[in-house]
């Protein structure tokens, strides 16, 4: 818009030769205006006279970026972020995810992940709902972690009455119809399918390292649902895990864009003394276990020989994941090990690129530069209210397997090793911009909004987040890498694993000083 119109006014001057577009032109000494008069000869140098004097924004007067918390009677906490732009995004976040299941039937998030958005008591269908939002230029979306469940809508910021009074219907009273469920039997299955099937097995290698580490147990727990007990769940077994865990007390409405008092008030308007579709009834007790890391190996043996058809595919991989505990994002450890993964960083040979890409990370100068065999090799840290995983995802040719998993060992092993001051600032410096980049995005600010109030019912905000990681000294690496390395390891592998070596064997490499396996003598070879 602006520069067209700049464009076609600049032409206007060039060809119609008006002055009245041209007034940056006025300055320059001895030209005249088209009456024939002089123009003034003034110095740009100078504060022009009778111009008032410019204010400029300060970064110190702008409102930093403060989250407003309020507390509701009913234990619901209503979060906001200071306004900015024509649009918001607006979420009810839950305390609740696959590993509240232990004593339910697991899958429970996956449905109702699934099931999100569907017909409620006042709308009677999914494009009912879909209608009521396009009105306010509105999207919608639901997501299910192991820990939390979000239900958040992007609208026009002028639309929160409608949007609020929609989250509420749609968290607190869903119809659950039994037609809605029979097609979320049929999506999940596709699902599951569909996963076993893709080229890129990394959430299904998430999975199998969360359940070694954490077995039968919380965060061990399967996020998706077992083929077995999509015809288990009904709308019964949903009410009453429902009525467990969809209480005010573990829930948060956050909200990015809009004033904080408005949103205090549709909260009151909407959530509070709302009664639950499933009734005021208090389901089982709710399940305040903490994560126990086990360690240990899950193996999935399987043909990677035809996963990917066409006139590239790509070769047989045998993939491997190799994690350890780090901590909670709730301890003070969280931001060395947030740096330690930045450090380590990594990726798939064809996401190295050519020259001046820039691969300094570890997993790339020492792994993917000097063993031109290795596919993959990414470092990942998941992180819970009680634990974290910090772990390495390998692959390769399955005949490599041995030198793979050596590889990765003693890479885990230099990590309690000298860490250079260069490597460590750029890290650093890695992670203050992918994590201000990422906030640029307001579906993103809501994001760590809500997740922060949920699990503290406060927020540390960019700023402080940036100085806590500047802090971070090549002693705090070294110190949570030596208590990461006297735990167990999970380990998952997936493909063919005829030369994968045994637990003890990479258990014993993560306990020795160079992270070697330890040497097979065979007879015959």
């Amino acid at each position: 818009g602006e520069g067209t119109a700049l464009g076609t006014a600049g032409g206007r001057a060039g060809t119609g030769g008006s002055a009245r577009y041209r007034p940056w032109c006025g300055l320059a000494a001895g030209r005249s205006y088209s009456g024939g008069s002089a123009y003034p000869s003034v110095s740009l140098t100078c504060p022009l006279p009778g111009v008032p004097k410019a204010v400029f924004a300060a970064a110190e007067s702008r409102e930093r970026f403060e989250t407003r918390v309020t507390v509701l009677e009913n234990g619901l906490r209503v979060a906001s972020q200071n306004k900015f732009g024509q649009f918001c995004t607006v979420g009810i976040l839950v305390n609740s995810g696959s590993r509240h299941e232990a004593k339910y039937l697991s899958g429970i998030s996956h449905f109702l992940e699934k099931l999100a958005f569907s017909s409620t008591a006042q709308f009677g269908s999914k494009d009912e709902i879909l209608l009521t939002l396009e009105k306010h230029g509105g999207i919608c979306d639901c997501q299910a972690s192991r820990d939390t469940i979000m239900y958040a809508v992007s609208a026009d910021a002028r639309g929160l009455d409608t949007v609020v009074n929609l989250l509420a219907d749609v968290t607190l009273q869903p119809r659950l119809s039994d037609e809605e469920i029979e097609m979320t039997r049929m999506a999940i299955r596709f699902e599951l399918e569909d996963l076993n099937m893709r080229p890129d097995p990394e959430p299904l290698l998430t999975e199998m390292i969360h359940a070694a580490a954490f077995r039968d147990n919380t965060v061990g727990l399967n996020r998706f649902c077992p083929v077995e007990n999509t015809d288990k769940i009904n709308r019964d077994v949903l009410h009453s895990y429902l009525s467990s865990y969809y209480t005010p007390d573990r829930m948060v409405l956050a909200g990015v864009g809009i004033e904080h008092e408005h949103l205090v008030e549709c909260a009151r308007k909407y959530l509070l003394g709302v009664q639950p579709v499933w009734g005021s009834g208090q389901g089982r007790a709710v399940d305040r276990s903490v994560a126990q890391y086990t360690g240990g190996i899950i193996k999935v043996e399987k043909d990677m020989s035809d996963v990917s058809l066409g006139p590239t595919p790509i070769p047989e991989l045998t993939h491997i994941m190799i994690g350890l505990e780090s901590c909670s994002f709730l301890e003070d450890d969280f931001i060395p090990f947030a740096v330690l993964n930045m450090m380590m960083g990594g990726g798939g040979s064809f996401s190295a690129g050519g020259p001046g890409k820039g691969m300094f990370t570890r997993l790339y100068l020492n792994v993917l530069n000097r063993h031109h065999w290795m596919y993959n090799a990414t470092s990942y840290h998941h992180s819970y209210e009680d634990t974290g995983l910090l772990c390495i995802h390998a692959s390769a040719d399955p005949k490599q397997v041995r030198e793979m998993v050596e590889i990765i060992t003693r890479e885990f092993i230099l990590m309690a090793g000298a860490v250079g001051e260069v490597e460590l600032e750029r890290a650093k410096t890695q992670l203050k911009s992918m994590l201000m980049m990422n906030l640029e995005s307001r579906p993103v600010i809501f994001e760590d909004v809500g997740r922060q109030v949920l699990a503290t019912s406060t927020r540390k905000l960019p700023h402080e987040l940036c100085a806590l990681i500047s802090q971070v000294k090549p002693t705090d690496i070294k110190r949570v890498v030596t208590k990461m390395l006297h735990k167990k390891p999970a380990v998952a592998a997936l493909g063919d694993l005829t030369d994968l070596p045994t637990y003890e064997h990479i258990q014993a490499a993560l306990s020795s000083k160079d992270g070697r396996l330890p040497r097979l003598y065979r007879l015959f070879r």
